[in-house]
């Protein structure tokens, strides 16, 4: 008598939320054009108006003002004879620059920012609408309805794909944009590539890879330097604030513009191209913002090779590394990659081939060659091949790969974590 077994597998499908966000240029008339221009005003006096209060509360030694009481604030100041045209602003968008504020302040005490700064007029020009339910968007016509503008015309490039959470409307070289952000449920995706590679940034090199692959740098900023410095001296010679100086400033307000977009198309490029391929990507956790430091020093201590020091900040905020690194996370996650951080110490004086680290490794800037094994090749490749080892290792264990050469760790090695052969052949 046989016995038939019946076997029944069960898929599971997982989902995750995947945010997005579409930006479109508006096309406002007159009077609209006008609106936007007030609202972003309202927006920026009423954070820097709450910036001064928290200030003078700070100064007489009060408690902090939450965001719930400065919004009961925002009710007194639209109520203020002196301040009637805060009214004329959605108070919604008010109430976003408040929540900004108190952001910035929370990210203050949990020290990850600087103290707030008042917002200057001319910059930064935004305002927000945090609920769906304040907007509505025509797709099919090319316009969006926004409270006490009504209906807008839009440049309509692309198909806005999942449920509307929220909306920024802000300002660049006088155009008016929108960025509306979706959300959708999607299939946990699972990522066609099983390789991990590591990436070096660099300025003349942009990235190199750890298979050998080499990008070269856009430096949007260097190719329009001199045509930049030919406006700006223009500007200098005009009469500040007339018509022609107003025109020369907007001249080359479009000139910077030029310059991030021609930047943020290559680094969306070279983003893309490396998601789609690599389902792990190993970079350094580089801090631009110490790299780039000025060199100036001080009038009693002043620095040195200050323009050498210039000329290489400026280079490197040219590559847009942080921006890249932001474009890499979630262009990986949104299928199904990973992005890996190590440490930056030591990558380009250790030998990928016997791990040996050395500053006389790396005597010239190109080329690499261990003055122990001998081993010699691109000095990119070399750090990229390093990065990738340390992100092994990282996947591996989970924590610092290599604290002994760290003067101040923050953390050592944790206590589970694989065997030491494991990790030595990740490595």
């Amino acid at each position: 008598m046989s016995v038939a077994y019946s076997l029944s597998v069960q898929c599971i499908i997982q989902f995750m939320e995947r945010l997005q966000a579409f930006k479109f240029e508006l096309r406002p008339n007159g009077e609209q054009t006008r609106q936007l221009w007030q609202f972003a005003g309202s927006s920026r006096f009423v954070y820097n108006k709450a910036l001064a209060l928290q200030q003078e509360n700070h100064k007489a030694e009060l408690k902090y003002i939450s965001y719930a009481q400065m919004c009961k604030n925002l009710t007194i100041w639209r109520k203020d004879k002196d301040t009637l045209w805060l009214q004329l602003a959605p108070a919604q968008a008010l109430q976003q620059s408040l929540k900004d504020l108190d952001r910035a302040y929370q990210n203050f005490f949990a020290k990850r920012a600087a103290f707030p700064k008042y917002k200057k007029k001319g910059r930064g020009n935004s305002f927000r609408f945090p609920e769906p339910k304040q907007f509505k968007l025509d797709q099919a016509n090319n316009r969006i309805f926004l409270p006490k503008l009504g209906w807008m015309r839009y440049r309509n490039s692309r198909n806005v794909i999942g449920t509307l959470r929220n909306i920024t409307v802000s300002e660049r070289g006088g155009k008016w944009f929108f960025s509306v952000q979706t959300a959708q449920q999607v299939e946990t995706p699972l990522h066609p590539s099983t390789t991990a590679i590591g990436l070096d940034l660099g300025i003349t090199v942009f990235a190199a890879q750890s298979d050998g692959v080499i990008h070269l740098p856009k430096n949007s900023f260097a190719q329009l330097r001199r045509q930049l410095a030919h406006a700006q001296r223009a500007l200098a010679r005009q009469c500040k604030y007339s018509r022609n100086w107003k025109k020369q400033k907007a001249k080359i307000a479009r000139l910077y513009i030029r310059i991030a977009n021609v930047r943020a198309d290559y680094l969306h490029q070279k983003s893309h191209l490396i998601s789609q391929n690599h389902a792990v990507v190993c970079i350094e956790d580089l801090k631009v913002s110490n790299m780039s430091r000025s060199a100036s020093g001080t009038r009693q201590a002043p620095g040195k090779s200050v323009k050498a020091k210039s000329g290489l900040n400026r280079a490197i905020l040219d590559q847009g590394w942080g921006e890249f690194r932001r474009q890499l996370s979630y262009k990986l996650k949104w299928v199904g990659g990973d992005l890996i951080v190590v440490p930056a110490q030591y990558t380009s004086q250790q030998c990928s081939g016997c791990g040996h680290v050395a500053q006389e490794n790396r005597k010239i800037q190109e080329s690499f060659c261990c003055v122990s094994c001998g081993h010699a090749e691109n000095a990119d490749v070399n750090a990229a091949k390093n990065i990738v080892a340390a992100g092994h290792a990282v996947m591996a264990c989970g924590g610092d790969v290599r604290p002994e050469l760290h003067e101040h760790a923050i953390e050592a090695a944790p206590v589970k974590q694989e065997p030491t052969e494991v990790i030595q052949a990740c490595a």
